[in-house]
């Protein structure tokens, strides 16, 4: 039998040393609380959009009934003037925004040019030329004149810029943070978000905005995902959950603060920089915040590795075994290694596409993660559409993914991972297709109250297949398997902000696309294995054998 003392870095891996360091020490908490900050501002980033490209309330100019200086928008005579749309919707543009009655100028002269029912034909509706805004926001859509349903598809295209940004982000950051560390990209990401997003700022015309908006989003795309993998794989298997789980509280917090700020400031330029500039702050992280044991143990920084563990042990006030200490090869055994990352990936990368078991299971698990994001962002980018107080509804959309993220959490350690996810799928299709038909009958609470919940369940779903398919992972490619499986999710994501354009045509369509595809993919994840209480793969083999 082997002595323990005899173990090298080839048989032990970091949960076997994480039982000697503690697997959630003061270190890893005060580490992941600091690696979760920045995810605040990466939330408020990937949402600011919806304020700061959100259309304000306008109507047609009636240049017979007032002055083009000093305009009132709430006007007495609106109703004669403008169509009134009256049609029961949950989500979706107003496609009468731009239309209003001709006047009769016949009629209008016989009443001394005054502005009176009469004058109004309301057989003959004609195209608005110019408009009249609330005044209460102030955003692109006032700056640069994108108003009528036409041209909605511009609004829809900063949404969709995002997303394709996130696209791009999530899986060039999520391959060079597993070539080059998470550490130094998880950084260059948050600057690369925070220079852009003030950049928008300055942006003299729409084109240059959507390019910077894109640009802002490869930043974005890399803060979750890199402090989620450095948060996941700095703990044990028993804490990998609650890592998990409140970071998404982050995030959850962070949308929330969009809302409060869209609606202190009003001003779609105050609220950027106030989302974008404060993160500059974190690029004091190169000196503070440590790379990943286990990326540097996969890659064969055992030197580096040490040096962090030591530092962990007495941050954690635990003295470590010789026998540890002794696994770690010298100096000299480490610089003779002739290391190159891409020598461990694409042999690993080769493994898995000849496995027929884990092409199906990751087909169907990016499936998942595309249809995730695309009700998960539907939801959110389009709460403002609903009925009532735009800033509070955008707010509870955010903040009820806490509780979503909770359910999340007590799920997946009473129900596993499996049956969590097709459960809060299934719930979620449900709760999205009965708000077609509640929205016709019952008051505008009941389908706020359908709406939430279809938001908290598909959040959930969220939560639980970020830890699933981090678990099911080999540990050389398991941050770029997370980011290829985000960005399979941004496909999905990237057609949201489309989505209220189909109300305009039929108006039940986007809820009963959102209800349609979470009951397919809450269906599919049932060929999905169970990864509950089992160590991390660290090679192919191990993920076949889930």
């Amino acid at each position: 039998m082997e002595d323990d003392d005899t173990k090298d870095t080839k048989t032990m891996d970091f949960d076997d040393i994480l039982v000697e360091l503690g697997e959630l020490g003061r270190f890893q908490i005060i580490m992941y609380l600091l690696v979760c900050l920045p995810v605040l501002f990466g939330a408020a980033n990937s949402l600011s959009y919806v304020f700061t490209a959100g259309v304000p309330d306008y109507r047609c100019f009636i240049p017979e009934c007032e002055n083009a200086s000093n305009p009132i928008f709430e006007a007495p005579w609106i109703d004669w003037a403008l169509l009134q749309d009256n049609s029961s919707q949950v989500i979706g543009f107003r496609a009468d925004q731009c239309d209003r009655f001709a006047v009769n100028q016949t009629a209008w002269i016989a009443d001394e040019e005054q502005c009176t029912k009469s004058i109004f034909d309301r057989n003959n509706i004609v195209k608005c030329t110019e408009w009249v805004f609330s005044g209460s926001d102030y955003t692109i859509v006032n700056e640069w004149n994108i108003t009528c349903t036409e041209n909605q598809w511009k609004i829809s295209l900063v949404g969709s810029s995002h997303f394709a940004g996130i696209i791009v982000g999530s899986a060039l950051f999520g391959i060079l943070a597993d070539r080059w560390g998470r550490k130094l990209v998880f950084i260059f990401c948050i600057l690369l978000m925070t220079a852009s997003g003030v950049l928008q700022v300055f942006a003299p015309e729409y084109i240059t905005f959507v390019v910077l908006v894109f640009v802002n989003a490869l930043g974005t795309a890399g803060v979750y995902p890199l402090a989620f993998i450095l948060g996941v794989e700095m703990v044990g298997k028993s804490k990998r959950e609650i890592t998990g789980m409140v970071l998404n509280y982050f995030y959850a917090v962070g949308e929330a603060l969009v809302a409060l700020f869209a609606w202190i400031s009003r001003d779609w330029k105050e609220l950027q920089l106030i989302v974008s500039a404060p993160s500059i702050v974190f690029i004091g992280y190169y000196c503070i915040i440590p790379e990943s044991v286990r990326w540097l143990m996969a890659n064969s920084r055992n030197q580096r590795a040490k040096l962090v563990i030591m530092k962990v042990a007495k941050v954690n006030r635990v003295k470590l075994s010789e026998g540890l200490l002794k696994a770690f090869p010298d100096e000299q055994e480490n610089q003779e290694t002739d290391y190159n990352p891409k020598d461990r990936m694409l042999p690993i990368i080769r493994q898995m596409l000849r496995s027929r078991t884990l092409i199906i299971r990751f087909s169907i698990m990016y499936f998942i993660w595309a249809v995730n994001a695309f009700i998960y962002y539907g939801l959110s980018i389009n709460a403002t559409s609903l009925s009532g107080n735009k800033y509070i509804n955008f707010a509870l959309v955010s903040l009820v993914e806490i509780p979503g993220y909770s359910l999340a959490w007590i799920c997946i350690q009473r129900l596993g991972r499996k049956l969590s996810l097709v459960l809060s799928l299934l719930l979620c299709g449900i709760t999205c297709t009965l708000t077609i038909f509640i929205s016709k009958v019952a008051s505008n609470w009941a389908v706020i109250a359908l709406f939430l919940l279809g938001k908290m369940v598909v959040t959930a779903a969220f939560g639980v297949v970020y830890v699933h398919t981090a678990e099911m992972l080999p540990t050389v490619i398991r941050s770029g398997g997370v980011g290829m499986a985000s960005t399979t999710a941004r496909v999905g994501a990237l057609l949201a902000p489309f989505v209220p354009l189909l109300g305009v045509y039929f108006k039940a369509l986007p809820m009963l696309m959102f209800g349609g595809l979470a009951i397919a993919a809450g269906l599919l994840a049932l060929k999905l294995p169970e990864t509950y209480g089992k160590k991390l793969p660290e090679t192919v083999l191990e993920a076949i054998r889930l």
